[in-house]
């Protein structure tokens, strides 16, 4: 402990910097949590579409041509709150965009309409592919309506 005690007064800039760090840490997740978002890993989504969750892939069309999970639906963001209506409420919603950041807004905005169980992929489609799980491409591939 007297070794604790002295490398934190030594080192105060480190110790502050660290301790700063973890406290930025701490409210991100609280406020994540608080706001409902809840962001889910490859494999629990993998599970959740076995079980009939719909997939909503919130890019924009030529990135869904490119690739996409089967059976997603492509509704690009800024369109997600006119065409929200088509979708069930009762229904488990995974969101994927190309990283993860854009489907935090789209699942706080869904869960705003009464959408309980929308959740947002960890990653997004890089965490897809990184996973190793499989991605439809082709030029068959179409926006559903």
């Amino acid at each position: 402990m007297e070794r604790f005690l002295e490398f934190t007064n030594n080192h105060l800039l480190l110790v502050t910097g660290l301790v700063v760090s973890l406290l930025v840490l701490i409210f991100s997740e609280l406020r994540r949590k608080a706001m409902g978002l809840i962001n889910i890993e490859a494999a629990e989504a993998v599970r959740l579409i076995n079980d009939g969750a719909a997939v909503i892939d919130i890019r924009s069309a030529d990135s869904f041509a490119r690739g996409h999970i089967t059976n997603a639906r492509n509704i690009p963001h800024d369109e997600l709150s006119v065409k929200q209506d088509s979708l069930s409420k009762e229904q488990s919603i995974v969101a994927v965009c190309d990283s993860g950041i854009t489907t935090n807004r789209a699942v706080s905005s869904m869960r705003q309409a009464g959408f309980e169980n929308v959740y947002g992929l960890k990653g997004g489609m890089n965490g897809w592919t990184q996973a190793g799980l499989p991605v439809v491409t082709g030029k068959k591939t179409k926006s559903k309506k």
